[in-house]
Order: structure tokens, then sequence, then C-alpha cells
């Protein structure tokens, strides 16, 4: 093949390099932002008091790639439109007349985004926590710009919009209280109930199972309410963040029994 025709065959295949080092710097690109930020998030985990702020580290990472991988792959694509002779001018053009014909019916998804921003930023919440928002309650599982997704009890998963998110309830904080009722009958003895709680909530903390969970020993309110038949009585008891659900069910499944020694030993007296 002589000058010209090599000349040519560059030519033809020079657009096809120009995509390929487009693709490939773009792929660079992204490994770096994604090194990078596994670094800063490195360093940022390491730097944190608290368990909360080692998820809304990852939360707001998880949230910083996902945002770069899309204007990575934008920026790609617009490159490539350009290689191969399609103006992109028009395309902006008709994408900024476009944008704001569909503002006006995408209110919502702006909102969504800045909603989402100032959830991230504050810390409101962050994968993991579990929270209460916009009437559902469960586990976060993922947190983006556009919605917040939970899991429940009964393992429903539910997507709400952060546009829809006013006030967000969170029980993964520092800490929480496990509250608990319970009615004896009018003729019991008080004093001997409240001995009877305390003996449980110390039986508890000695139990290497459920011990590292309780923080504080039992904060006894007192008498709730009186009814014809039954006292209700209150008390809580300081414990690690989502875990008073646990503790309050095995609070009463131990007062339970210890009452049932308790009447056993009368009986046979």
């Amino acid at each position: 093949m002589d000058a010209n025709e090599w000349r040519q065959v560059l030519d033809a295949a020079w657009p096809w390099l120009r995509i390929l080092t487009i693709w490939v710097l773009a792929w660079v690109v992204l490994r770096m932002i994604r090194r990078v930020l596994r670094l800063l998030k490195t360093y940022l985990i390491g730097r944190a008091d608290q368990m909360g702020d080692a998820r809304r580290v990852e939360t707001l990472m998880n949230v910083f790639r996902y945002t770069a991988n899309i204007v990575i792959v934008a920026v790609g694509i617009m490159a490539t439109l350009g290689t191969v002779g399609i103006s992109i001018a028009p395309i902006l053009a008709t994408a900024g007349v476009a944008g704001i014909a569909i503002g006006f019916g995408a209110q919502s998804l702006v909102k969504d985004f800045f909603t989402g921003l100032f959830l991230l930023i504050e810390g409101q919440v962050s994968e993991g926590d579990n929270i209460e928002a916009a009437g559902k309650s469960g586990y976060v599982e993922r947190v983006t710009l556009r919605h917040i997704r939970i899991r429940d009890y009964d393992g429903s998963v539910h997507f709400i919009p952060n546009s829809m998110i006013t006030t967000v309830t969170n029980r993964s904080r520092d800490y929480a209280y496990a509250v608990i009722d319970i009615n004896v009958p009018r003729k019991e003895n008080l004093d001997r109930v409240f001995r009877l709680m305390e003996q449980v909530v110390e039986d508890m903390r000695g139990d290497p199972a459920v011990g590292s969970l309780i923080l504080e020993g039992i904060d006894m309110a007192g008498v709730e309410k009186v009814e014809d038949a039954a006292v209700g009585l209150r008390c809580r008891i300081k414990v690690t963040p989502s875990k008073q659900w646990r503790v309050r069910r095995e609070f009463l499944r131990r007062m339970k029994a210890r009452m049932d020694s308790v009447e056993e030993v009368q009986s046979v007296a």
C-alpha cells in the first residue's frame, strides 16, 4: 500500500480511534474517581466517632459515585456524537427548551433532589438506620437523591420520594429507650412489683446475650393509670439504638416468668 492508501485508511479509522480514546479516558476517569472516593471514605470513616457517622459517610460516597457515573457517561456520549459528525449544539439547545417545558411538570422531581441533598448533608438519614417517614417505618436499605428505600418488619419494601418527607423520626441515633407498660391486679403490692422489675433488669444486664444492649439501669416512672381491676405501671430502659424492641420483649418474658414463680411460691406457702 502506498502513502495515499495508508492515509485513506487512517482517515477512515480516525473517528473510531477517537471514540475508543474517549471511552478509554472515561473509564480511566471513573476508575480514578472511584479510587479517590474509596480513599476519602476510608479516611472519613477512620475519623468518625460513631457508627452513625460511618453510615452517613457510606451513604454520601454512594451518592457521589452514582452522580459521577452519570456525568462522565453523559460527557462521553456527547463527545462521541461530536466525533461522528452529529452537532451537539442543536441537541443542547433543544434540551434547554425541553428542560424548561419539562421543568414545569417535574417540580416534584427537582424537590426530590434538593430534599434528598439536604437529608444527606444534614445527616438526617443514612443507610442502615431505622426510621419513620411519610407514614412508613423500617430499616433504610438505600438513600438516593430521588428516594429512600426502606424495608418494614414484615419484609415489605417502601420507596418514598424525598419530596414527600416532611418529618423524619430516626431511631438509630446515640441511644433509645425501651418503654414498658405492664398491668398488675389492684390488690398487688406495688413495691414488691417494682423490686421484681428492678431485679429483672439487673439479671438482664448480667446476661451476655442482652447485657451489652442495656446502657443504664431501669428508670421507674411509676403508676401510669388506675383501672377498676388493674393498675398500669410504666418504666423505661436506656439501650443501644434500634434495640429497644428486643430488650422490651425480653424484659416482658422474664417479668412474666418471675411473677409466675412468685405466685407459685405464695400458693405453696
